[in-house]
Parts: structure tokens; C-alpha cells; sequence
């Protein structure tokens, strides 16, 4: 079985990334939806595979997740936005191929969520670099064209970075490698970073699963968190610190990026 965590903050369309995970999946699971601290809008769908987590004060995504993590029970653990809408049968697919210390992460389209309609073409291998922003540097992800050229041929395969908002695990790596989403990190961002490297320092691999796709609300649709960009800053700077010299030394040299 796998447990599919949605750590939820005031997003109206919670109910049709649900509905999407329900409708198209080709086994079995279960929908771990935890309530950040804030009223419903609207009920969650009647299913008996959903199982809401209310928190009475808002802890913010990476605990919210951490916290999911806690109450579930299955084999697999998966992560979606609340925002998303999958393909038929991406819980298997996803589970066909897959190792016990990967990570796995699908092709990622764009959602039209006022139509909630998939647009123009997934972006799949991505490249993880370190980046300028306005108040510093920070880790960042960026499609990477050449190797999607190259290696199109390869229906699942290692990528070097993915945006986060989606993937899936192995309960054994989560217990094993993960553990615990840190909170040093802070509230937001970053959570991708953190679990891909300490997957790499294991020996594990994040995986490319090419024969099934998400799609994920586009940018130019409102957020619903308003998060400071002096939070987001010390967030960036802190996995700077932990990871940038292991990046530097170990990871470029081994993809030669």
C-alpha cells in the first residue's frame, strides 16, 4: 500500500488533487491529508481512504509532512501538493521499478487549476546548481535539455534534482535515510534538497520515472503561504552550509556538471 501525505494550507483545490489521487489509482492507498492549523473550507471527500490529521496550530509544510509520515502505514510513502492533479495508474507505476533506497520522482506538467487542465510539455530530467537570488545564493533546480536529448530512450533513470512536489519512497528508506524532515531548515523550502543529499551520502539514487506524470498549479497562479523572503533566506543559507562543500567536492565531479 502506499500513503500519500498533503501537508494542506487554505488551498480551494485540496478536494480536486484528492479526487485525482482517488480516481486514478491502480492499487491500493491510502490519502493522509493534514489540516495545517486553519478552518476547512469545504469537507474533504467521503472516502474511506482519506484520512484527515487537524492541527490545531499551523506547524508549516515540513512538519506537517513529518507529522503525515508518523500516522501512516504503508510500504511506500508519497508525497503530492494540494494543488496536483496524476495520471491513471501512477501509484503503480511508480512502485514497478523501484529500489528500496531511491526516490522516486514522475514526469511534471504544468496545471491549469482554474480549468484544471494539463499543460504543454513535462519536465523531466532537472539539474541541481547553486544559484543567485536577490538576498544571496541558494540550491535551485533548472530543466536540463541535453540530458533529456541523450537519454530519451531510458524510461526510469537517475535525475540530479526535482521540485519536490511530488515523489515517493520506500518506507525502509524513509526509517533508514530520512528519518525526520529537519526543522532547522525552518518551516519551508528546501525539503527536496535536504532528503536528496542525505539519499546520495547513503548510496541511494533520486529516480526519473518517465512512464508516468504529475502536473503540478503553475507560477502564474496565486500562492497561498506568504512566506517572507527573510525566512526563505535563512532557509537557503542554512543547506548552503550543510551541503554546499559535499556538493562542491563529491556531486559535481561525479555529473560532471
Amino acid at each position: 500500500m502506499i500513503s500519500v501525505i498533503i501537508p494542506s494550507y487554505k488551498d480551494k483545490y485540496l478536494n480536486k488533487t484528492i479526487q485525482s489521487l482517488l480516481d486514478n489509482t491502480g492499487g491500493e492507498i491510502e490519502v493522509i491529508v493534514v489540516i495545517d492549523g486553519y478552518p476547512l473550507r469545504q469537507p474533504l471527500p467521503d472516502d474511506d481512504r482519506v484520512k484527515p490529521i487537524v492541527l490545531e496550530d499551523n506547524v508549516g509544510m515540513r512538519e506537517a509532512i513529518n507529522i503525515g509520515v508518523r500516522e501512516s502505514s504503508g510500504e511506500y510513502i508519497m508525497r503530492s501538493d494540494e494543488h496536483c492533479r496524476f495520471g491513471n495508474e501512477y501509484d503503480t507505476a511508480l512502485t514497478a521499478d523501484i529500489a528500496d533506497n531511491w526516490i522516486v520522482t514522475p514526469l511534471r506538467y504544468k496545471l491549469n487549476v482554474e480549468q484544471w487542465k494539463v499543460e504543454g510539455t513535462p519536465i523531466g530530467y532537472e539539474k541541481l546548481y547553486i544559484q543567485n537570488w536577490e538576498l544571496g545564493k541558494k540550491f535551485g533546480s533548472r530543466p536540463w535539455k541535453l540530458r533529456n536529448k541523450e537519454r530519451k530512450n531510458y524510461p526510469v533513470d537517475e535525475t540530479m534534482a526535482m521540485q519536490g512536489s511530488c515523489w515517493l519512497m520506500s518506507r525502509k528508506h524513509w526509517d533508514a535515510v530520512i528519518k525526520e524532515l529537519d526543522p532547522a531548515y525552518g518551516t519551508l523550502y528546501q525539503d527536496s534538497v535536504e532528503m536528496i543529499f542525505k539519499t546520495w551520502q547513503a548510496g541511494g539514487k533520486l529516480m526519473l520515472n518517465k512512464t508516468t506524470w504529475y502536473a503540478h498549479k503553475d507560477r502564474r497562479f496565486k500562492r497561498t503561504h506568504q512566506y517572507p523572503h527573510t525566512k526563505a533566506k535563512v532557509t537557503f543559507e542554512y543547506a548552503l552550509s550543510l551541503w554546499e562543500d559535499y556538493y562542491r567536492e563529491v556531486i559535481q565531479p561525479r555529473w560532471g556538471v
